[in-house]
């Protein structure tokens, strides 16, 4: 049995959120993502394999707390952009205070 593909954007979201029901898993995607602008950060000062780890700060915090925390398959995995887009939209909702409507309409718990 297939799952529908998602179509829009809009219809991801509440899908991502959903996939990151977890406040573990959220917050080990927080850390990841603070992790990417260090080291973006450092990239753009000294150059160099600073922009390798980028990425796996990202996803070497995101994927473990899928497959360790909610025991699902990253949203990476099939909607690579989208995804992409939607952890820094989660991060930047939580930093600010206003992801909890978000989760809410999605039906996590905050």
């Amino acid at each position: 049995m297939t799952a529908r593909a998602i179509t829009s954007y809009a219809a991801f979201w509440p899908h991502y959120l959903r996939e990151h029901a977890r406040a573990e898993t959220r917050a080990l995607h927080y850390a990841g993502t603070t992790l990417t602008f260090v080291f973006a950060a450092l990239a753009l000062m000294a150059g160099g394999w600073w922009w390798l780890a980028v990425p796996l700060a990202g996803y070497g915090f995101a994927w473990p707390a899928h497959f360790a925390v909610e025991r699902n398959r990253p949203a990476t995995f099939t909607y690579p952009l989208w995804s992409l887009i939607s952890d820094y939209r989660m991060f930047f909702l939580w930093i600010s205070g206003r992801l909890g409507p978000h989760l809410a309409r999605a039906g996590v718990a905050p």
